[in-house]
């Protein structure tokens, strides 16, 4: 039997169906034979799901995690944001904490012997089908803005085995008693991936790095770009100036443009930080 793998993400409203519209062509260009699966709450409307139908992903819905009211009012956005604030980027409006649970629900897609998971505001600039062959679970840090930021992992790209006895596993573990999850889907996974695999950083390669650690940047090795806090998608944002190359290579794809990585100027090690 030829193992089953997939590439998945989950959208959860419009911003994000258009933001996997770009990561779906993206794959499609580095010549994957992986299926493409869209994963979808009941944000998203189905005007804005039929452009990833067309570029032949299948649509899964994800419907919220059955978690208790305490839990929920715990994960407002509001109280999340109010309790650890971001800093050092703003997170959009369309953004809802609480959503990002619904990613776990990739456990349930056991027809795969393999998923590699990959947030819907992230492009895939070269094949990246040797991730099928990591154990689970592994990511890659969340490197952005110095060496310790390398004991966390950033949930945008992760290898996955799915299995029902996990997701239930895992449906015990969130909503405990009391149970908060300051970074939702990532200090879960992290807490119950306690020995996870480290991939390389440049599988999930965060935008900030452009900036903050320019001389972590190499266009030979980067493989995902993943838009962190501001989203490429959006006009005029605060650090759309400081990270123009990398929204002209979001927009290039959204167009179903292939741009020539290898060809692209590295950030200067000069570069300016806030």
């Amino acid at each position: 039997m030829i193992p089953r793998y997939a590439y998945a993400t989950l959208v959860t409203n419009a911003d994000y169906a258009l933001g996997a519209t770009a990561l779906m062509r993206s794959l499609r260009l580095t010549g994957t034979d992986a299926d493409l699966v869209v994963m979808h709450t009941g944000g998203v409307d189905e005007a804005a799901l039929r452009p990833l139908a067309a570029l032949g992903a299948r649509l899964y819905r994800a419907d919220l995690l059955p978690t208790s009211d305490a839990f929920n009012e715990r994960h407002q956005r509001a109280r999340i944001h109010a309790g650890n604030p971001f800093t050092k980027g703003r997170k959009p409006g369309f953004h809802t904490p609480l959503d990002n649970f619904a990613k776990l629900r990739l456990w349930e897609l056991e027809e795969y012997e393999r998923v590699v998971f990959i947030d819907a505001d992230a492009v895939v600039v070269r094949n990246i089908d040797r991730l099928f062959l990591y154990p689970e679970f592994s990511a890659a840090p969340n490197v952005y803005e110095g060496l310790a930021d390398f004991h966390r992992l950033n949930s945008g790209v992760f290898v996955a085995k799915p299995s029902p006895v996990t997701f239930d596993a895992m449906l015990s573990r969130l909503d405990a008693p009391d149970a908060y999850w300051p970074r939702t889907d990532q200090t879960f996974l992290q807490s119950f991936f306690p020995h996870w695999h480290g991939m390389p950083v440049f599988y999930n390669m965060l935008q900030y790095v452009w900036f903050n650690l320019p001389e972590l940047w190499d266009w030979k090795s980067v493989h995902v770009v993943h838009y962190q806090y501001e989203k490429p998608w959006e006009a005029d944002h605060p650090k759309s100036a400081m990270l123009a190359p990398l929204i002209d290579l979001w927009k290039a794809y959204l167009a179903g443009e292939a741009p020539d990585v290898d060809r692209l100027p590295n950030p200067k090690p000069s570069a300016v930080k806030e």
